[in-house]
């Protein structure tokens, strides 16, 4: 059978024929449906603008509060965040805010329809974190990336809006800052009574410092501030820092130096990554290297575990590898301990004694808790208190106070022997 014979035959069986063409339908839908998958992906490529904001990001939280309150406040698939806030009297409510669930949301931005996309990845945990890695993606048509520039600026001003008048303290969280409860009012430095001219001088060093970037830049100085503030406990020191910080409007990261895990490259990140304006306290500086190595009990304590370093602390503060445009301060209630390193100039370039009440504090903060009274009454309570001998903590002060907050003037200066009575006396023998 020649070649033309075969294929007359073949085009004459029916089963033959009907199978083609199933086959001819079955591949023009393939070409159809790639054709389809590649115009969209043409079109998504160039006529589509899509952001995609991972759960690390700092804009994420801002991003969900706006679309909960300004972006997709219709949809109908939710989920709770539930949130503590503060009120000026201190009583703490409880609120709820519903944000898009995980999903896909629609919703209307300046005459441009744009699409959230909420995914979460159940097989991937943020390590830091322990929750399970999220991210949201926005599409929108056209190629103006202003359009999402505008939504984040509106984010972050509303996050702003959520914390002006207060002072925000962040606490480290594996490689990065969080914050640590709910911003707080901003302290009054007044509210701080420390000895004559100390808080000026303090104040005036710090706004001297935040606005003479460009003469540390021209003279290829370090932009960075180094404080110490020295003294007994219950002096003021840490109270003195937060009021600080609210008079500059900067927030305060807490960073515990005896952390279990903390490291050298681990803390040189923490400073690097700090949030900007914002003061960086390191309590108890002399206790991270002395304290925790006084017994070989609480040395064994600390075997096998990753740690900080004095020499990598030096380092961190004013090496190579340090930050600029930062403010540190640290606090200590033994100044003697402390390694002449640490203290030099360019580590810490201000060191003030904060100490036990003088007869100017004394006389302030009669003032600042008894107004109605003059100041005779003032002066003589100060008189009262160091005819005693003793020396008096202003937290000792403010606790004997408030003790006697509805007495009147002349009775809490008759009652000042009450300031020491929770005062252990070391001079008698403790069974």
């Amino acid at each position: 059978m020649t070649l033309p014979d075969l294929v007359a035959g073949l085009s004459s069986n029916p089963y033959f024929g009907a199978g083609f063409g199933l086959f001819g339908v079955g591949a023009a839908a393939a070409i159809l449906r790639k054709g389809i998958q590649g115009g969209v992906i043409l079109f998504r490529r160039h006529c589509m603008i899509t952001l995609e904001v991972p759960c690390r990001d700092k804009s994420y939280q801002w991003l969900l509060k706006w679309i909960t309150i300004r972006g997709a406040r219709k949809t109908q698939h939710l989920s709770v965040e539930t949130n503590f806030v503060q009120n000026d009297n201190g009583t703490i409510k409880t609120s709820y805010d519903f944000i898009p669930s995980i999903g896909k949301h629609l919703f209307q931005y300046k005459g441009n329809w744009i699409q959230v996309e909420r995914t979460r990845e159940q097989q991937t945990l943020d390590l830091h974190m322990g929750v399970p890695w999220e991210t949201v993606t926005l599409t929108a048509f056209g190629n103006n990336k202003g359009i999402y520039f505008d939504i984040l600026e509106e984010a972050r001003q509303l996050a702003l809006e959520a914390t002006e008048g207060k002072t925000v303290l962040y606490t480290a969280m594996g490689a990065e800052w969080r914050p640590f409860g709910h911003p707080r009012r901003r302290r009054p430095t007044g509210s701080v009574v420390l000895d004559r001219g100390t808080s000026q001088r303090i104040i005036a060093d710090c706004q001297d410092f935040i606005k003479s970037s460009l003469w540390y830049t021209q003279r290829g100085i370090p932009y960075r501030r180094g404080y110490l503030l020295y003294g007994p406990p219950g002096c003021g020191k840490s109270s003195f820092i937060t009021a600080l910080a609210g008079e500059l409007e900067y927030s305060v990261c807490l960073l515990n130096l005896s952390e279990r895990g903390l490291t050298d490259d681990r803390l040189n990140h923490l400073l690097n990554v700090a949030p900007e304006q914002s003061i960086i306290l390191l309590e108890d500086i002399d206790a991270a290297f002395i304290s925790r190595e006084a017994t070989p009990q609480q040395k064994s304590a600390f075997d096998g575990l990753n740690r900080i370093t004095f020499s990598g602390l030096l380092n961190c503060l004013d090496g190579v590898g340090s930050t600029e445009a930062r403010i540190v301060f640290m606090t200590t209630n033994y100044i003697d301990r402390l390694d002449p390193a640490l203290v030099r100039p360019g580590r810490i370039d201000l060191k003030e004694y904060i100490g036990y009440c003088t007869q100017y504090q004394l006389e302030e903060m009669f003032k600042n808790f008894f107004a109605s009274s003059d100041t005779t009454k003032a002066k003589e309570f100060g008189k009262r208190v160091n005819s005693f001998g003793r020396s008096a903590s202003p937290a000792q002060i403010q606790g004997f106070f408030m003790k006697h907050k509805l007495s009147s003037p002349q009775t809490v200066i008759d009652s000042c022997e009450d300031i020491w009575e929770n005062v252990l006396d070391h001079n008698k023998k403790i069974n």
